[in-house]
């Protein structure tokens, strides 16, 4: 312990009166009334009340604060505060250390509690579109959207995505009676929507319970995981709609008199090529390959026929015809733009086809009918399954199928284009195969 040979009362005189002598480094004013407590000044002037004691043999000196910031008497009370812990066997330092992390801990604990499913929802895409595909992504991105926005195509606003409800709800409050009521809510509205956001909810409040940051804001069960949510919601209906041989004379007039060519060719396409739609708006014109009559599609990696990502089916003669025509507006061979005017594929032509559909006198068509259309309209010429499955990117259905049917683009050619002059046959479309591409607009007889 330092030498204690200046001893007095501390008073705010001496205070003021007191100075490190020339050559020092420091000197210490001892107080009478608390032995523990001393003043400090240094030859820079500064003068400070510390704290000093013994503990297990060492000395302890801590500093208490600055003459000028901590009153004579308010300094006596911390030095003797110091003292009783000191005679307890206890380390201020350490105490601090102590009551700092533990006040650090419950900072944390309570920004956690206060983190909003928006926040979390930000956080999760980040963490995990790397996995996704694009629709999938914008699928994520679309449920929590505010809306409110001005609509691209109609009057009005967009109105908010199925899940921007839970947004500014903390996550820690997500229960299964607040799922329940959401989910009865949105049945009355948009019920297929809601369906895939209560989906996605739980897949989203899964990974939460595997995160350390999320882990202790979710129940152990999953609030998604309601029965009563998924029977408010009903169950979805299974889709038929697909076109019949004899409406495809209709359709095919209907659809060839738009006026706008890439919405017509589009249509056409999907149809005769039975891609999804989603991969068919993706298609670029690096996707075409004329010399070997290819048509590159982006696809699942786990489909028949597919390998990175990606899938070629034949580029038969009429679809090449209705490509060649088209024309070329940036990469995508169905092209649009965003609303800053940049290219990007166009949007899918729902209400198109929706119009065509009531010109031709034909009820609700879907354009995934058009890709169901494809299968269904290859049964009247007896197309082996596997060939159909393998163009339109379905997962082999048997063991054969895996192992022993390795078909080249050239096999499925034979049997897509004999598909192809079927369908036009039976439209009453009149086609010459071996004219050039772009040139000979086909003509309905």
């Amino acid at each position: 312990m330092s030498k204690q040979q200046n001893r007095v009362r501390i008073t705010a005189g001496r205070v003021a009166a007191f100075t490190c002598p020339e050559g020092r480094a420091q000197a210490f004013l001892w107080d009478t009334d608390t032995p523990s407590m001393a003043l400090r000044a240094t030859p820079t002037g500064r003068k400070t009340y510390v704290f000093e004691s013994r503990l297990n043999g060492a000395t302890l000196r801590i500093n208490i604060g600055t003459a000028a910031e901590w009153p004579i008497e308010r300094a006596r009370v911390e030095a003797q505060r110091l003292k009783m812990l000191v005679d307890q066997g206890i380390d201020p330092r350490e105490l601090e250390r102590q009551q700092t992390a533990e006040a650090e801990a419950k900072a944390i604990a309570a920004a956690r509690q206060a983190v909003t499913v928006g926040e979390a929802w930000s956080a999760y895409i980040d963490a995990r579109h790397p996995h996704w595909g694009e629709l999938s992504l914008r699928d994520h991105q679309n449920m929590m959207r505010p809306g409110g926005e001005a609509k691209l195509r109609g009057k009005g606003l967009t109105k908010p995505g199925p899940l921007h409800h839970f947004a500014a709800m903390r996550l820690v409050d997500v229960a299964p009676d607040v799922v329940q009521a959401w989910a009865t809510r949105e049945a009355q509205d948009r019920p297929t929507r809601a369906r895939l956001a209560l989906n996605l909810l739980h897949a989203f409040l899964a990974w939460c319970a595997e995160q350390p940051e999320y882990a202790a804001l979710v129940p152990e069960r999953n609030p998604a995981r309601s029965r009563r949510a998924r029977e408010v919601l009903g169950k979805p209906k299974a889709k038929a709609d697909a076109l019949l041989r004899e409406q495809l004379p209709a359709w095919f007039v209907a659809v060839r008199g738009l006026r706008n060519p890439l919405h017509a060719a589009y249509l056409q396409c999907l149809l005769l090529v039975g891609a999804r739609p989603s991969e068919l708006l993706a298609l670029r014109w690096d996707d075409l390959n004329i010399q070997w009559k290819g048509l590159t599609l982006r696809d699942k990696d786990e489909s028949k026929g597919g390998q990175d990502g990606v899938r070629v089916i034949p580029l038969t003669p009429y679809v090449r015809h209705l490509l060649a025509s088209l024309p070329r507006r940036g990469p995508w061979v169905f092209a649009g733009t965003d609303a800053k005017g940049e290219p990007q594929p166009m949007s899918p032509p729902n209400r198109t086809l929706a119009d065509v559909c009531s010109v031709a006198g034909i009820e609700h068509l879907t354009l995934h009918g058009l890709r169901r259309s494809f299968g269904t309209l290859s049964e009247w010429l007896e197309l082996p399954a596997g060939v159909v499955a393998q163009i339109q990117g379905h997962k082999p259905s048997a063991t054969a199928e895996k192992h022993y049917r390795v078909r080249p683009l050239d096999l499925l050619r034979v049997h897509h284009e004999r598909l192809e002059a079927w369908i036009l046959e039976q439209a009453g479309v009149t086609f010459d195969p071996k004219a050039e591409p772009g040139k000979l607009r086909a003509v309905a007889s």
